[in-house]
Parts: structure tokens; C-alpha cells; sequence
């Protein structure tokens, strides 16, 4: 016998822990900011731009799958769609409890007069993105997501079929030369812009965060699937960005006074959620200062210029930073958040690096007929 429950967050957060081995990359958020963003009394995404709710299946009274079901209002308007998102669509390889969660997402959307599902997005296109469909073996890194193999099987048993194809990466930092990635000229010609590199760090860090926002807001415009975040909802995401950021590996540029660059890269926090099972504890701050000496991943979240200072050689100046930064501190591996196979301009810079493909990612949409 299976049931269905509705908005028990933390059932929600423990499936994934019940369900894959101990030993699966599988890697959860943390438990205090999973259950924050889907709180809909608190989420500026619900609050402002739509509505959402979250179910498990128990089989016996165990939790064996859950799933999010939302409207994105916000770009459904901007992209001139009725779609209804599903994420964190985890489930065991049982078949029945797959259909009861996704035919619950389904109802969801067509009760709202959506006419198609698509996802997993965890919540956005702005943050965990996709379903793994192939590199089942690596393991993540923070905001890449992970799923076994026989989740996209489950979709494609329930009518689902695959869009978007992405791709994760990693690159080898301990082998890379940072001066191959930019031209010989850039540093002068960056010099007479007139422009000043700062830090990412905690002091001022609101307005450091409001200022990338606008950034990623004004250089992000074009790109499929983006959505401009208010600063609410940018500082609702990042606000614990502020305790495990590293100044030195994050940077944000300004031209007379105003941003217009930046890019966020952070130590990669999937070993250390991985050790405390994504939940805060009395051991907790022993086991992030003993993870903090011994981090050699990094992250890139994103980057971006505003379109006016496309093709002047800001970009792989950061670029150029970012990896000698990284070196310095003795990092040796970064990871790349989805890139698209539409977006070829990124994968030319991808290549640049040496990059090697992580994660096989897509998107599963279905119609609602």
C-alpha cells in the first residue's frame, strides 16, 4: 500500500537518505535551507511570483520518493509559457510510487491551467537545474545536481521525453596555465579602462550581493530560460553565501563607481554535507574547520558582464584571476556549473580550460493534455 503526503518537509529532506546506498555521489542541501525554500510563508519566488507545494510517498508507512510541483509565474510571462516546474524528484526504482508522484505534479499544473510540466528545477533555472542522464559515477559538486540511473528511466516510463541537453565539467587546475587564457594585451588595455577589482567578502556584503545581482541580471538578459531576480529573492538564495565564501577566489569589478562584472566561485561543500548528512549538529563546526584546511575543490556558481563591456577582454581577465587566484590557494580541481549545449560561446571558454565533461544533464518535460 502507498499514500501521499503533502508538506511534511522533514520526510521531504530524509527520502533521498532512505532510498540511494550510502556510498551514491548523491549529495543533499543543507536541511535548514532545503526546508526554507520551500516554505512559501518565506520563499520570494512563492511570495512573489507564484505558488508551490511539495509531497512524499510513503510504501508500508517508509518514505520512498518525493517531488515539488510550482508555477514560476515570472517566466512563464517573460517566456510566453503555461508550464508547471517539478523538482527533487527522487524516488526509489519502484515504478508505482514514480506515477503517484509525478501524476500528483501533473495535476498540480492542469488544475492551474499550465499545459506543460517540465523540470527538475530545484527551484529556477538560477539554481540546481536538470536530471543527470549520464556520468552517473562523479560526484557532484555544491549546486550541480545527482541522480542514479534509473530516475530518468522513471520519467521516460511516464511519457516524459528529454530537452535541453547541458552539460557539467571539471577542470584540472594543477595543470593549467593561467596566461593561456588571456590575451597579451588585456592587461594593459584593462588598465587604461579604468576599472577596480574587488573582493567578494563578508564586510559590506549586502551591498556586494545587491551589486552582483544587478550584474547577473543585466548580463544573464538574452539567455534562455533566465528570469531577472529582484534583490529580495538574490539575497533570499545567497544570504549564507556570506559564511562560506572565499574572498580570494570571488571577484567583482566596477567602472566609475558602478558594477559590471563579477564573478562568484566558492569552496565546494559537498564533502562536508556529505560527512554531516546536510544537517547542522553539535560536530558541525569541528567538521567545517577540518574541511576548510583541506578543501581542493572549487566551484564556479557564475559570471558575468554587462553587455557593454562584452568583447573588451574583461571576461577572460576574470577568468585569468579566477584560476591564479585559485592556484594560490591551493586548489586543484573546479567544477563548472550546467552549460548548454545552445550556449557555444561558453563551451569555446570551457574548452579553453581543459575542461572535462562531468555530468550529462537534460531537462524532461511532458504535455498536459
Amino acid at each position: 500500500m502507498i499514500e501521499l503526503i503533502e508538506g511534511n518537509s522533514h520526510e521531504f529532506f530524509g527520502v533521498p537518505f532512505r532510498i540511494y546506498p550510502k556510498e551514491s555521489p548523491y549529495v543533499s542541501p543543507l536541511k535548514d535551507d532545503l526546508v526554507r525554500s520551500l516554505d512559501s510563508r518565506q520563499n520570494p519566488l512563492f511570495l512573489n511570483h507564484g505558488e508551490g507545494s511539495f509531497f512524499t510517498v510513503r510504501r508500508k508507512g517508509i518514505p520512498i520518493g518525493r517531488i515539488s510541483a510550482h508555477i514560476h509565474t515570472a517566466s512563464n510571462e517573460r517566456h510566453g509559457k503555461t508550464q508547471c516546474y517539478f523538482g527533487f524528484f527522487d524516488c526509489a526504482d519502484d515504478p508505482e510510487a514514480a506515477k503517484m508522484l509525478l501524476d500528483t505534479a501533473e495535476t498540480f499544473g492542469r488544475k492551474r491551467g499550465m499545459t506543460e510540466i517540465i523540470g527538475n528545477f530545484n527551484l529556477t533555472a538560477m539554481q540546481m537545474m536538470g536530471v543527470v542522464t549520464d556520468g552517473f559515477e562523479h560526484a557532484p559538486y555544491t549546486d550541480q545536481v545527482y541522480n542514479p540511473p534509473h530516475i530518468p528511466k522513471l520519467l521516460e516510463a511516464n511519457g516524459y521525453e528529454r530537452t535541453f541537453p547541458a552539460t557539467t565539467f571539471e577542470v584540472d587546475i594543477t595543470s593549467l596555465d593561467p596566461e593561456t587564457l588571456i590575451p597579451e594585451d588585456a592587461h594593459a588595455r584593462l588598465k587604461e579602462a579604468g576599472l577596480e577589482w574587488r573582493q567578494l567578502q563578508k564586510k559590506g556584503f549586502k551591498q556586494l550581493m545587491r551589486d552582483t545581482c544587478d550584474v547577473l541580471n543585466a548580463g544573464f538578459h538574452a539567455n534562455p530560460m533566465f528570469v531577472p531576480l529582484s534583490h529580495e529573492e538574490f539575497l533570499f538564495q545567497a544570504q549564507d553565501m556570506m559564511w562560506i565564501i572565499d574572498p580570494r577566489i570571488s571577484s567583482i569589478v566596477y567602472k566609475d563607481d558602478q558594477p559590471v562584472a563579477v564573478t562568484v566561485c566558492i569552496p565546494d561543500l559537498n564533502p562536508l554535507l556529505k560527512r554531516t548528512r546536510s544537517r547542522l549538529g553539535l560536530t558541525t563546526p569541528w567538521h567545517y574547520m577540518r574541511h576548510r584546511m583541506n578543501r581542493k575543490r572549487a566551484i564556479v556558481i557564475f559570471s558575468s558582464v554587462v553587455p557593454e563591456l562584452h568583447g573588451q577582454g574583461v571576461a577572460p581577465s576574470m577568468l585569468y584571476r579566477m584560476i591564479r587566484s585559485l592556484k594560490e590557494a591551493g586548489y586543484e580541481k573546479m567544477g563548472i556549473t550546467w552549460v548548454g549545449d545552445v550556449n557555444k560561446a561558453s563551451l569555446r571558454v570551457v574548452e579553453k580550460t581543459g575542461g572535462t565533461p562531468l555530468h550529462r544533464v537534460h531537462l524532461f518535460r511532458k504535455d498536459l493534455a
